[in-house]
């Protein structure tokens, strides 16, 4: 059985990869946009899963250097986390 919390993050997960892609669809039809920084936010607050799949996905955000760092930066940061605080239980 899954625990709240691990619900409540594979829920913001789907949530920050839907962010990709609607950023995505108002590039392309030159709408207002979801700012870099509220993007990566989302990614370090527990969606980095999300968000480099919807880097992926979407092609989005692929030749953004801050977003080809940091995206994939915060998802190692989370897998070490989870590592670490699986073993301290």
């Amino acid at each position: 059985m899954l625990g709240p919390i691990v619900i409540i993050i594979i829920a913001w997960n789907v949530i920050v990869l839907a962010l990709y892609g609607i950023d995505k669809l108002k590039a392309v039809k030159g709408k207002w946009r979801i700012s870099e920084s509220a993007l990566i936010l989302c990614a370090f607050l527990a969606g980095s899963v999300g968000a480099f799949l919807g880097m992926i996905l979407f092609r989005h955000k692929t030749r953004n250097m801050k977003f080809k760092i940091l995206v994939p930066l915060a998802l190692v940061l989370h897998i070490v986390a989870i590592g670490f605080l699986t073993n301290q239980i």
